[in-house]
């Protein structure tokens, strides 16, 4: 294991993009790793919310006639991947109700609202894929996290 997790933080340690996405709270070395991997330099996406549907993280839409209708996620794309953003958003969740705030003051009262709204679990995935969204944007601008900046 720690043979492992010394290799990991080699290939970290060597890739300015893992660094500048473990900026973002919640996000780990695995989840860096990973996500840089799968964006690259996001050339491959127009925007953050088509990463966030490559991996699953939009919900399916049935729509007819001019009505929209919004389901579940879509659950399609890279499920380990998924897997691990909705842990990160998990866990920024709970720095953010323990009242840390990881997050500029915008996503912290948005995802407070929409726990109250809609409930934990919703609101978790709903955060997972506005950091899948923030990561995509870092990595196809080249920029770091930013929390004023962060209301993507």
């Amino acid at each position: 294991m720690k043979e492992l997790e010394g290799t990991l933080n080699t290939l970290i340690a060597a890739d300015d993009d893992c660094k500048r996405l473990m900026q973002i709270p919640g996000i780990g070395p695995l989840t860096a790793t990973m996500l840089a991997s799968e964006i690259g330099n996001g050339s491959g996406f127009n925007r953050g919310r088509s990463f966030a549907a490559y991996i699953g993280l939009v919900p399916k839409q049935h729509s007819s006639g001019g009505k929209n209708l919004l389901l579940g996620i879509s659950k399609r794309g890279n499920r380990y991947l998924r897997t691990l953003l909705v842990h990160c958003a998990r866990a920024a969740l709970r720095t953010i109700t323990f009242g840390k705030t990881p997050f500029g003051g915008s996503i912290e009262r948005w995802i407070q609202q929409l726990v109250e709204r809609r409930g934990k679990q919703k609101a978790i995935v709903a955060l997972a894929a506005k950091l899948a969204r923030i990561a995509c944007g870092m990595l196809s601008r080249g920029t770091s996290f930013q929390q004023a900046a962060c209301a993507c």
